[in-house]
């Protein structure tokens, strides 16, 4: 009983991942009746932010390992490339975002289409990862109980073992932390972009500077307090309790900055055409006149 529960949390785990984005979407499409296209937009937006966010995070990493760049002092470590790394996530993620509204979603001008763009944003990250997640577990499944040493080089012989056993081992609920983390980073993503079209709206460009350092902020905790949390044995329930409760100011300043949606323009009714007046022309009463008006 034990194992099919633990089964069916992991195939769980990826499907939450990737079906609460859409049924979302859905949702909020109906609700807004905007269609799909700022959702697919939203979505674009967060891969092309991801062709440069990962080569300079990967970029940043070889040159700290060679010693180009000053490692941190130790006391700090932690902290100092927790920080980093949160401030590449908001910088290469919403001036793409900004970019995108800029450049190509120009009318993105309110509160919903704010929202819309933040869903796809934000969903397409919970379904790319859900995808991955539910690709390792059919992985898992595969090699669950198979000979591995025809599978992996016997040099990765004992990896491969102990991450199995690691992840067979788990519980059940420890298996749905991806789907929960999803379900507090969604609302995160539509929180920055309703904060980004508030640059379009209010006019001051500062709100993307806001947008940077909340986005940032969290990466930041986020990264930061999964090291330290684990060194007093709290672990991943406590980083997850922290996004949850930046998930709920997030929702909150969702709703703060909720404007009025802008009237829609009204189609001018078409112009009347006038008839043309009727002239009646006079017409001299001649024999030649009266024996031409016969065919008339």
């Amino acid at each position: 009983m034990q194992i099919n529960l633990l089964f069916m949390a992991h195939a769980l785990n990826g499907l939450l991942m990737i079906g609460m984005p859409i049924v979302l979407g859905i949702y909020l499409t109906r609700k807004f009746h905007y269609g799909w296209r700022l959702w697919f937009i939203g979505a674009a937006g967060f891969i092309i932010s991801q062709v440069g966010h990962i080569p300079f995070n990967n970029l940043l990493n070889n040159l700290f390992l060679k010693g180009s760049l000053p490692m941190p002092p130790q006391a700090y470590r932690s902290l100092i490339l927790a920080i980093i790394a949160g401030l590449s996530a908001g910088v290469f993620e919403e001036v793409t975002r900004y970019l995108v509204m800029r450049f190509w979603a120009k009318d993105a001008r309110s509160w919903r289409k704010g929202v819309l763009l933040g869903a796809g944003h934000g969903g397409t990250e919970a379904i790319l990862l859900g995808g991955l997640v539910f690709y390792a577990f059919i992985q898992m499944a595969a090699y669950q109980g198979a000979d591995l040493s025809k599978l992996v080089p016997a040099n990765q012989l004992a990896a491969a073992q102990q991450q199995i056993t690691a992840y067979w081992s788990a519980t059940w609920y420890d298996s749905l932390l991806g789907a929960v983390e999803r379900f507090f980073t969604i609302p995160v993503q539509i929180c920055l972009g309703v904060i980004v079209v508030q640059v379009f709206t209010r006019k001051r460009i500062y709100w993307l500077g806001a947008a940077i350092l909340w986005h940032a902020t969290i990466d930041a905790v986020a990264v930061y307090s999964n090291g330290y949390f684990r060194s007093f044995g709290w672990g991943t329930y406590a980083v997850e309790g922290l996004i949850g409760i930046m998930s709920l100011i997030s929702v909150g300043i969702i709703f703060a900055l909720r404007q009025p949606e802008p009237a829609e323009p009204e189609s001018a009714p078409p112009a009347l055409i006038e008839p043309l007046p009727l002239t009646s022309k006079q017409v001299e009463e001649t024999p030649e006149n009266l024996d031409n008006s016969r065919f008339n």
